[in-house]
């Protein structure tokens, strides 16, 4: 099984020189990431990180963060992938909570100063000096090194080139010693999920489990050596990491990076790059497509990814209900249930979200008795394999896991006869709908069946009677599309119980008009509040 040092030395071998990750005009290739990986490994090693360390990482997409994550993880340090679009008390509590001892981090990044965000975050840390950081709101952190973009550190933090300079300090033995310590089971990485109905969870996993999955999904995708992948997703969640940049490094591709999102830019440096998989959130293919210069760029190269209004005609899907996606989460590393992703699905298996990734099992659970639920029967979710976590951070594995190892994902689905898999939503979101329960998911795959729209969001709101909840719905519409609330309530009537037809409807000609979290998923809860905005004088 491999480790994060055999794995870089082995891509290292095998793509050479070829590119790794690209940002502006700077290039990282994969012989240079072994290398300055190595560099950096040993500076921490001289520094006193060792395996089992807790090394936090605070930095933008680019070759810095690709090296530093790759470093600690050499040398068996567990790397806390901290999100950058935290705010003080998010960070604070983050750092606190994962008991970081040691953070890399940009001093600043866009209009984010995480120097003066660090000084509040970390109560006293501006009267501490680098190198013994003593915190009592903080006990564990002992160092910041940083990647100084302005030129200065501040008196408590040291730069990534002091750090750097130390690495002559660790002769080759040590560093061969401490990496040889290393075993595929050991921890990795923390990631903290960003649920749209809970608080962040630190998420475990092995340095074999982020290695071994992102290659076994391979198998379901058409990635080839010399690809170049463009994403704006985050590399401290596991779209980013998994799915876009380990994944790039088993075949031999490059991932292209960029300061910011900007439709037209981004427009301009696929058509540049020669982007062959864009991977993204729905949002993102809206806004690059509906740019006035989307028409006018050479976007040919593009064979794959997230979006069919990006691929040529000839490689969309004939019916969106068809076109072949899975299902995962922060906990299993990303999807646990796949298609092959350029192959529509079969008709009758519309709306589903693939069968179970080898190695990965699922069972269909009643979430009250435990008993596990014949196909075609909904129910709770549970997965059990190999890229399951190890665990989540702070909690005993005895109150994270079923007995067997199974993990409760908490999302509402069900199995048909061939093994595909539905989902029908969050149990938490299920709604209580005159004493009967409606699923979310199957009101929204009903709207979204309905001509001119694009997306439906459905929650519970109070009911207008005080019993219970009513069914409201978001609904986006396609691009120059008009809906009629009132008849598309009576369109959706004639497909499911009465009980389960939306008694609100909101229609909305911009997805930006809904709330989002960092991460792209729709946040539910300030949903839920617009709508209770919006429908509380509406009659009954």
């Amino acid at each position: 099984m491999p480790t994060a040092e055999r794995f870089v030395r082995h891509v290292a071998d095998e793509w050479g020189d070829r590119d790794l990750v690209l940002l502006g005009e700077r290039r990282l290739s994969y012989r240079d990431l072994e290398a300055e990986s190595r560099r950096l490994s040993r500076a921490l090693l001289a520094s006193g990180v060792t395996r089992g360390s807790r090394v936090g990482l605070l930095a933008p997409n680019g070759p810095e963060w690709v090296v530093a994550w790759l470093a600690a993880a050499r040398i068996g340090a567990v790397v806390v992938l901290l999100n950058t679009f935290h705010k003080a008390r998010e960070l604070g509590w983050a750092l606190a909570h994962c008991e970081a001892e040691v953070l890399l981090t940009v001093d600043r990044y866009l209009s984010h100063d995480y120097a003066a965000r660090l000084e509040e975050a970390v109560d006293g840390l501006g009267d501490q000096r680098r190198g013994a950081i003593d915190c009592d709101s903080h006990p564990s952190l002992r160092a910041v090194w940083l990647w100084s973009r302005t030129g200065t550190t501040p008196s408590w933090a040291g730069s990534t080139d002091d750090l750097l300079a130390r690495s002559d300090e660790v002769p080759d033995k040590r560093f061969d010693a401490a990496t040889a310590e290393v075993e595929p089971h050991d921890p990795m990485v923390v990631i903290y999920t960003s649920g749209s109905t809970s608080e962040p969870k630190g998420v475990v996993h092995s340095q074999a489990s982020v290695i071994v999955h992102p290659f076994n999904l391979l198998q379901f995708r058409d990635l080839r050596e010399g690809d170049v992948l463009y994403t704006p997703m985050p590399l401290f969640w596991v779209g980013g990491l998994s799915y876009v940049l380990v994944s790039a490094m088993h075949t031999g591709a490059a991932v292209v990076f960029e300061e910011r999102f900007e439709p037209g830019s981004t427009l301009a440096l696929i058509e540049r790059r020669r982007v062959t998989h864009v991977i993204g959130w729905p949002h993102i293919a809206k806004a690059l497509v509906e740019h006035p210069s989307f028409g006018e760029r050479d976007l040919s190269s593009i064979r794959g990814g997230s979006f069919d209004d990006l691929l040529p005609v000839h490689l969309r899907v004939s019916d969106p209900r068809r076109k072949a996606t899975s299902l995962g989460m922060t906990e299993s590393l990303g999807p646990h249930s796949i298609e092959p992703l350029h192959v529509e699905l079969p008709a009758g298996k519309e709306d589903s979200f693939g069968r179970s990734v080898p190695g990965i099992e699922h069972r269909i659970v009643d979430p009250e008795t435990g008993d596990e639920l014949p196909a075609g029967q909904a129910g709770e979710i549970w997965i059990q394999g190999y890229s399951l976590m190890l665990g989540l951070l702070g909690q005993d594995p005895a109150d994270v896991f079923e007995p067997g190892g199974w993990y409760r994902t908490g999302d509402r689905g069900l199995l048909d006869q061939d093994g595909h898999l539905y989902f029908q939503g969050r149990l938490g979101t299920v709604i209580k709908a005159g004493g009967t329960n409606v699923a979310p998911r199957e009101v929204e795959l009903a709207i979204e069946s309905q001509p001119g729209v694009m997306h439906a969001f459905v929650v519970g709101v109070p009911a207008a009677d005080g019993r219970g909840e009513a069914v409201a719905a978001a609904v986006v519409a396609k691009p120059g599309a008009e809906i009629d609330p009132a008849d598309l309530k009576i369109r959706v009537r004639s497909e499911m119980a009465n009980y389960k037809v939306p008694r609100h409807v909101a229609v909305f000609a911009e997805q930006q008009d809904l709330p989002w979290l960092e991460s792209g998923k729709i946040d539910l809860q300030a949903l839920r509040r617009l709508l209770i905005d919006r429908f509380a004088n509406e009659p009954v």
